[in-house]
């Protein structure tokens, strides 16, 4: 039986000392997850908490990203790869849509300065079919300025859904089998996670979600088996720098034992 994922609520609301950007110390790099995926959930709460259009939820929350990307980078993370648009989300009303778009299309360029200054290699995996030209092409821009790069690798999960990914998966085996180019009895693990968006990426080894919702909302299901799951009830745009060094930190205390024993 696979070792249970420990969820952590309210972990970000616990009182540090004042002062400064970050509060709470970072563990040792040692300790720190490889690969971190975070559910940037309840911009819109954040929003109309406070009055204010679910719009203005996400341009804070993209601020917020900004953030968390650079505390990453500068921890030594493998890769951080955030929820950014998921497939379900097209149902939303279509003003909140144009506007996302737009936020994501100015988002991918002034960040590209900051992809070649921090060394990161960016990349985005869900459907492209849906995302409007503009931006595809301002994404492909942002992933050819970071090709040669060598750091932390930053992922956007845009037009994502994992049953879209693994069915698209599927699909392939399918079509290599009915080819005669593999065989039913040579179908591994390995053989469908070279077949999904995530291929040559390590698995999270952490997932955060912030807004308090325990559940995993069509995320990365195949890759993160074995992840240890994190949640607050901040909203992403109230997640702070202090929040995600406990993450870490409780991270670094978790016995993870890939349905083993502990020694």
């Amino acid at each position: 039986m696979p070792a249970a994922s420990h969820v952590t609520e309210n972990l970000s609301e616990m009182p540090v000392p004042a002062g400064g950007d970050s509060t709470v110390a970072m563990p040792d790099r040692a300790s720190l997850p490889r690969h971190v995926a975070v559910i940037m959930d309840g911009n819109g709460r954040w929003a109309k908490s406070r009055g204010l259009p679910r719009t203005e939820g996400h341009r804070k929350g993209a601020e917020v990203a900004r953030k968390v990307i650079d505390q990453c980078a500068k921890a030594g993370l493998d890769q951080l790869t955030l929820f950014c648009l998921s497939s379900e989300n097209w149902k939303r009303p279509a003003e909140e849509l144009s506007l996302l778009m737009d936020l994501l299309h100015q988002y991918v360029i002034s960040e590209r300065p900051q992809i070649i200054e921090r060394n990161l290699r960016f990349s985005v995996i869900g459907r492209r079919e849906g995302l409007p030209e503009h931006v595809l092409d301002e994404i492909d821009r942002s992933i050819e300025a970071g090709r040669g790069n060598t750091g932390m690798r930053l992922c956007l999960a845009l037009n994502y859904g994992s049953r879209a990914e693994i069915t698209d998966a599927v699909r392939h085996i399918a079509a290599d089998v009915a080819s005669g180019e593999l065989k039913p009895d040579q179908i591994t693990d390995a053989t469908i996670a070279e077949r999904l968006d995530t291929a040559n990426m390590p698995d999270p080894d952490l997932v955060i979600r912030t807004a308090g919702e325990m559940r995993i909302s069509n995320f990365l299901l195949w890759q993160i088996s074995y992840a240890e799951l994190w949640v607050t009830s901040k909203c992403w745009p109230d997640f702070g720098t202090d929040d995600l060094a406990m993450a870490f930190r409780d991270y670094a205390d978790r016995d993870r034992r890939f349905g083993g024993l502990s020694d």
